[in-house]
C-alpha cells in the first residue's frame, strides 16, 4: 500500500481530492463540479452540504482502501469566506459568496472610527472593497447589522478551511493564511486582530499555525487531519521551501496573483487604490502581493477576436510566437487597453479590421495585457531592485508569446516558468508532511526553465 496525503483543494469553479505520496507526487487525482444554490438574497454561492459529504465520502472511501494507506488529511480553500457556526457547531448560514453586494455605506462608521478608508486599508493590508464582501471581516460586520436575529446565535466565526476540518475534528481553529487575506479583519502594525473586532463582538478563534493536527479516528484507524490554509498562500509555500534565492511569484489563472515574499516595504495608499495588499505566508510572515484579473480579461478579449475571425474560442492556443511581430509591438504605442481596462473587461475602442490575421490580432493583444501586467507586477518590487528572479506558474507559463515577452520586460532579472502542477494542493500537503511523514525529507523540485526574450 502506498502512503499518502490526501488534500481537497476546493476552487470556486472545481472541487479536487489530490493523494500525495511520500515523494511528494500525485498518485491519484480526482476533480469534480458542483451545482451551485442561492443564498436568501438570490446570489449564487457554493453548495456546502454538497461539498461535505463528497468530502467525508471519498474519507470513508481512502481508509477502506486496499491501494492507499492514509496517514492525513488537509485543505487549501479559495479565501473571504466565512462560516457562521452556533453553540452545537452547525452551520447558521450559507457560504456567502464574496461577491455579494455590500449594502451601501453600511461600513463607512467603521472606516470613520478607526482612522478613515485609508489608515484601515494600509493598516489591515486590505484595499477596500466596498461594493462586495471580498473584505471577508465586513461580511462578519454585515451580519451582525443586517440578520441581527442570526448574528445572536453566532458562537464561532471560521474561514472555510478551518470549517472543513472542523467537520471532521471538532476543534473551532483560526490560522494566519486565511486572516490575513485582504479579511480587513488582521492588525498588520501590530500583528494581532485588528481591535474593531473585540469592539463589535466578532467571535474569531485565536489563530494558530497551519502545521496544526488533529489525531481523528475514521473506521478504527487513526488519520492526521490539518486545519487548512488558503490557497494563495498554500501556492506559495513550496517556492518558499524550494528555492535557494530571492524570487517574485506570478501564478497565472483567471487572476495573475503576484507574490512578493521578499518585500518588506509597508503598503502606501497608492499601492492599495491599485489592488496591491498582503497574503500571510506559511511562517507568517506579510507577503506584498499585487492583482490583475488578467486570465478573465485575456478569456473574453480572445474570444471576442475568434469571434470576429470566425475561428474558435481557443484559436490562440495555436498561434506561434512571431519573434520580429512582438519586437515590432513592443516598441509601438499600445493599441488595446491604451485607457486603461475597461470596467466590462472587453476594450471595444479597438478596430478589429486593422489586423490582417487572428494571429497579428492575438499578438497585440498579449503585448499590450502583458505591459498591464508589469504596471502590476511593479508595484511589488522594490526600487533599485536587480537580484529577484521571477517564477511564473500556471496556465499563463505555457503561454511562449507572455512568458517571452516577460523576459523582454525585464532584462535584468532572470525569468523562468515552473512545472509544478497543483501547487496549492502540495502547499497544503508540505505543512501537514512532518507530523504525516515522520523522519522523511519532503524532496521539492520546482521544475524551473529559464525564459529566452525576443531578440
Amino acid at each position: 500500500m502506498t502512503n499518502v496525503i490526501a488534500v481537497f483543494d476546493i476552487g470556486k469553479t472545481n472541487k479536487k481530492i489530490l493523494l500525495f505520496d511520500q515523494n511528494l507526487q500525485v498518485v491519484f487525482q480526482h476533480e469534480e463540479r458542483f451545482a451551485t444554490i442561492a443564498d436568501e438574497d438570490g446570489v449564487e454561492c457554493d453548495d456546502i452540504d454538497l461539498i461535505e459529504k463528497w468530502i467525508k465520502t471519498t474519507i470513508e472511501k481512502l481508509v477502506l482502501s486496499e491501494e492507499f494507506k492514509l496517514l492525513g488529511v488537509n485543505f487549501s480553500t479559495y479565501g473571504a469566506t466565512l462560516m457562521y457556526l452556533d453553540v452545537d457547531g452547525k452551520r447558521l448560514t450559507p457560504a456567502y459568496n464574496y461577491l455579494k453586494p455590500m449594502p451601501d455605506g453600511l461600513i463607512d462608521s467603521l472606516y470613520e472610527k478607526w482612522g478613515g478608508i485609508e489608515e484601515f486599508s494600509r493598516c489591515t493590508a486590505s484595499p477596500a472593497f466596498t461594493d462586495n464582501m471580498l473584505n471577508s471581516g465586513l461580511q462578519a460586520l454585515w451580519l451582525k447589522k443586517c440578520r441581527p436575529e442570526i448574528f445572536a446565535k453566532v458562537k464561532n466565526v471560521l474561514h472555510f478551511p478551518q470549517y472543513l476540518s472542523q467537520q471532521l475534528t471538532g476543534k473551532v481553529t483560526s490560522e494566519y493564511t486565511s486572516i490575513g487575506c485582504h479579511t480587513a479583519l488582521w492588525d498588520f502594525d501590530n500583528k494581532a486582530y485588528h481591535p474593531w473586532i473585540k469592539e463589535e463582538d466578532i467571535p474569531l478563534p485565536a489563530p494558530i499555525g497551519n502545521d496544526t493536527v488533529f489525531d481523528v479516528e475514521f473506521a478504527g484507524k487513526i488519520i492526521k487531519v490539518g486545519i487548512g490554509i488558503h490557497d494563495s498562500s498554500a501556492s506559495l509555500a513550496p517556492y518558499i521551501i524550494g528555492s535557494k534565492d530571492k524570487f517574485l511569484l506570478i501564478s497565472t489563472g483567471t487572476w495573475c496573483i503576484n507574490m512578493n515574499p521578499f518585500n518588506d516595504e509597508p503598503l502606501t495608499a497608492d499601492q492599495l487604490k491599485k489592488d496591491t495588499l498582503c497574503y500571510m505566508s506559511v511562517s507568517m510572515n506579510p507577503v506584498k502581493s499585487s492583482r490583475l484579473f488578467m486570465g478573465h480579461i485575456h478569456e473574453v478579449n480572445s474570444n471576442k477576436l475568434a469571434e470576429h475571425f470566425g475561428l474558435p474560442s481557443d484559436e490562440f492556443k495555436r498561434v506561434k510566437a512571431d519573434d520580429e511581430m512582438v519586437k515590432e509591438m513592443m516598441t509601438s504605442e499600445p493599441l488595446f487597453f491604451k485607457n486603461g481596462v475597461p470596467a466590462n473587461y472587453i476594450d471595444e475602442t479597438v478596430n478589429y479590421s486593422q489586423f490582417c490575421d487572428y494571429a497579428k490580432a492575438y499578438h497585440q493583444l498579449v503585448v499590450d495585457l502583458t505591459r498591464v501586467l508589469k504596471d502590476s507586477i511593479d508595484l511589488v518590487i522594490p526600487a533599485n531592485d536587480e537580484s529577484t528572479a521571477l517564477y511564473i506558474s500556471g496556465g499563463f507559463a505555457r503561454n511562449e508569446i507572455f512568458v517571452r515577452l516577460m523576459a523582454s520586460f525585464y532584462p535584468g532579472k532572470k525569468v523562468f516558468t515552473t512545472e509544478i502542477d497543483n501547487s496549492t494542493a502540495l502547499g497544503a500537503t508540505i505543512v501537514l508532511w512532518e507530523k504525516a511523514f515522520e523522519g522523511i525529507e519532503p524532496k521539492l523540485d520546482l521544475g524551473l526553465k529559464k525564459v529566452e526574450p525576443f531578440n
